[in-house]
């Protein structure tokens, strides 16, 4: 029996839209592991969707969305058992808040409540060249407990589209969060 997942994805404004697209989509392909997906889309997170992939399909997700402030959330609790948050584009400022246990908005509640229960927090940070500042807080969140997987694609699968290299991202991050996933795997097939 394959263990159903409760994932928070969490979209904020930093660009890299395309890795959050593909992110959802690989999601939906993998309902049968999945219980829940509660997601969570900044104002500005929206904005960067529309600008950089010119629409707003993710309003068609068949997800759970909530506001920011809504702090009535199931994940703004560790009793709700989400085992999973992804922040899936993470802006430094993101990433900065949560990083020194500022807890503003529902993202950066639920991050503080993953690391507090001692669960997957995956930071999907998008953002180059990294300043000091950055590397504490990438340092910080590790320390705690975090996972940092930079949007870093990888070349060696040969990806032929925008969607196929993010895709080299997102297929470590659902591999990352115990998923199983039918990704790319360097040495097998070759």
């Amino acid at each position: 029996m394959i263990k159903k997942h409760k994932i928070v994805v969490a979209v904020s404004g930093a660009s890299g839209a395309i890795y959050a697209k593909v992110l959802f989509d690989k999601l939906v392909q993998m309902k049968d592991q999945i219980k829940e997906v509660g997601v969570i889309m900044s104002d500005n997170a929206k904005f960067v969707w529309h600008t950089e992939l010119q629409n707003k399909d993710y309003q068609k997700l068949p997800f759970t969305f909530y506001e920011k402030q809504d702090f009535t959330a199931p994940f703004a609790s560790g009793s709700a058992n989400f085992g999973t948050m992804i922040i899936c584009p993470c802006s430094m400022g993101t990433m900065g808040r949560i990083a020194s246990g500022i807890s503003n908005d529902l993202t950066t509640r639920a991050a503080d409540v993953i690391l507090k229960e001692r669960r997957k927090l995956i930071l999907v940070v998008r953002e180059t060249p990294y300043n000091l500042i950055h590397i504490n807080n990438m340092k910080t969140i590790t320390e705690a407990g975090g996972i940092i997987c930079p949007a870093s694609p990888s070349f060696y699968s040969n990806p032929e589209t925008f969607e196929a290299l993010a895709a080299t991202v997102i297929d470590r991050v659902l591999t990352l969060s115990g998923l199983q996933n039918n990704a790319y795997s360097w040495g097998e097939g070759q």
